[in-house]
């Protein structure tokens, strides 16, 4: 009854009903980093990405989607991709229900759809969330993984411009050099001044974690992304348990066909980080919200390197949550061929400048 229920619930949330015929075409671009993004499994340099231009007859709004999969890290396959978006801009056009399974199956997609039909209701404005304000987010800034004095200097300067939560990627560098990163920073600022999170993709190995978490405590961490791999519940439920560091599920969430209630009273996590492209969308990031809320596990959100159209709509989305933790919104900065908006970032805030306006020619050309 529930999934029923929710594949209803997507149908009416997407637009995807026969009440309204639609207009789907899909525009691939490419984003170029600014640097190369390192984590403990890769670097990126440029990323694929895909606008969803979604129209209705007799309206020229149009609305703008962002479909942006994370291969190797998102449930979705480099090899079916495009096959999956052109079977979803078939459906769309002939006026039929996109296969729920699609949808599962590929939460890029479902989020692309999602927002595009959210901006296309409101007039094609960018304006995900009309109802709902567009107050300034407290945010983390995000240091990426790179060599030891890099990543020192980069810190410093994020503080130094005004963040008071900083987020460290880990794991990708020896161990000890990342300790005397974490030594300097606590040298010059104290926890009631400055938050630290870090975020190890996974890279501790279980039977060793548990000691490097320990080593870690002695700088009053805020908390700890995915310290081992995903699926290891047991051995991260242990981790929960013992850790002194609030732990805080990242990969965790993504698997299609998870048990999300069970997963969550297994480990019990204190926290856990939801990405609207890899974990399901908006609606089904709101479901993780509200199972977490029963059991007693915040929350935070993050971007998964979207690009600006992906970012505002996450932003908004968020802002219908009265969650006061510092988001992971900072990543539009990292492209140099990003989409000009109203997004601004800095000083540990993420907000929207009333005075600038989009710039889609790139889209829409």
């Amino acid at each position: 009854m529930h999934l029923v229920l929710l594949n209803l619930l997507s149908k009416k949330l997407l637009g995807l009903t026969k009440e309204v015929e639609m207009n789907l075409e899909v525009r691939k671009h490419i984003l170029t980093f600014s640097k190369p993004a390192k984590t403990s499994r890769d670097t990126l340099v440029q990323r694929e990405i895909y606008y969803f231009l979604l129209r209705e007859e007799s309206n020229e709004a149009i609305g703008i989607g962002e479909c942006s999969p994370i291969f190797g890290l998102s449930p979705e396959r480099k090899e079916t991709m495009e096959q999956a978006i052109e079977q979803t801009r078939i459906a769309i056009n002939a006026n039929i229900d996109v296969p729920n399974d699609l949808l599962t199956n590929n939460p890029s997609i479902r989020f692309a759809l999602e927002t595009a039909k959210r901006d296309l209701a409101n007039g094609g404005e960018r304006n995900i969330f009309p109802n709902h304000s567009q107050e300034k987010i407290p945010i983390n800034g995000l240091v990426w993984m790179n060599e030891k004095e890099t990543m020192l200097q980069e810190a410093l300067e994020k503080i130094e411009s005004g963040f008071k939560c900083i987020k460290l990627k880990i794991g990708g560098i020896q161990f000890e050099d990342e300790i005397e990163i974490l030594q300097e920073i606590r040298k010059h600022y104290s926890p009631s001044q400055i938050e630290i999170r870090l975020d190890a993709n996974g890279a501790f190995n279980p039977d060793e974690a548990l000691k490097k978490l320990e080593r870690l405590a002695a700088f009053s961490i805020h908390s700890i992304e995915q310290p081992i791999r995903a699926g290891q519940w047991n051995a991260m439920a242990n981790l929960c348990k013992q850790s002194s560091i609030a732990i805080a599920l990242d990969e965790e969430l993504i698997p299609i066909h998870l048990d999300k209630q069970k997963m969550l009273s297994t480990i019990s996590p204190q926290y856990i980080i939801l990405k609207p492209t890899l974990h399901g969308g908006l609606l089904g990031c709101d479901e993780w919200i509200k199972l977490a809320k029963e059991q007693g596990v915040d929350w935070w959100a993050t971007s998964a390197l979207e690009s600006n159209i992906g970012l505002n709509a996450i932003a908004q989305w968020i802002n219908t949550y009265s969650n006061p933790l510092p988001q992971g919104l900072g990543t539009g900065k990292l492209y140099v061929d990003n989409i000009p908006s109203p997004l601004q970032s800095g000083s540990g805030y993420f907000w929207w400048d009333k005075t600038l306006n989009w710039q889609l020619n790139t889209i829409l050309q």
